[in-house]
């Protein structure tokens, strides 16, 4: 009985209907690369699974700390998934970068390639948000509505950021954890911002866009954002 009622709370925090949008909207992402690859036999952008799978992580770490935010995990779990969905969290908005590769593939027609690339981009996009308004949540609830702003502004500014450093020094997710020495060297360049006028700008711009988005997207459905947090926590 009292795995059944666990069972119940992790199938609420999960969200069935979340996970059936997202489950639907990545396997159109990846129908259209299939249908891509067998119409031209080119894998040009086989590589938007990879990120598929990777703007996906945020969102399921997202769930996870929901989960040892209900159940009161220790905190030093909570903690490792928090810093792994702040690590990883990039990974979703970076897919809107991908459109940049329109121009360098001619097997297919352009309006396909179009339609492929926003499918990835608005379906990445989403997943972050959606895990964005996860750890937001709990955040306020820990502290504050206004931290819990502040910390969703903050982890968006730096999204930014690392779509930069994924974009022109092609760094990854991974290369933090393989080689943790990078961070020093991103530590020294946000101390002088003014001296990378490329990093500051690709930083500002994608930070502010995003935060846009955001900010809108909880704005038109904040009703609904306030109810969903109340319920999955």
């Amino acid at each position: 009985m009292i795995q059944g009622a666990a069972m119940n709370e992790i199938l609420r925090i999960i969200d069935l209907k979340r996970l059936f949008v997202v489950g639907t909207l990545v396997c159109w992402c990846v129908c259209m690369i299939a249908v891509r690859i067998e119409r031209t036999g080119s894998g040009y952008y086989r590589f938007l699974i990879a990120n598929l799978f990777l703007a996906s992580i945020p969102v399921f770490l997202s769930t996870v700390l929901l989960m040892a935010q209900h159940f009161r995990f220790h905190w030093t779990i909570k903690l490792i998934v928090f810093a792994l969905w702040l690590l990883f969290l990039p990974n979703a908005p970076y897919i809107l970068t991908d459109i940049l590769h329109l121009t360098r593939a001619n097997h297919a027609p352009a309006w396909y390639d179009l339609a492929l690339l926003l499918s990835c981009a608005g379906t990445g996009l989403l997943m972050g948000y959606l895990s964005l308004i996860d750890v937001q949540s709990i955040v306020a609830r820990s502290f504050s509505p206004v931290v819990g702003w502040m910390f969703a502004l903050v982890s968006l500014m730096l999204s930014g950021f690392a779509i930069y450093l994924g974009r022109f020094l092609r760094w990854n997710s991974w290369d933090v954890l393989i080689m943790p020495t990078r961070l020093f060297y991103i530590a020294g360049g946000l101390l002088h911002p003014f001296s990378n006028t490329r990093a500051f700008s690709v930083t500002l711009v994608f930070g502010v866009i995003l935060a846009l988005g955001y900010v809108s997207v909880r704005m038109l459905f904040g009703q609904h954002g306030r109810t969903l947090e109340k319920n999955r926590i």
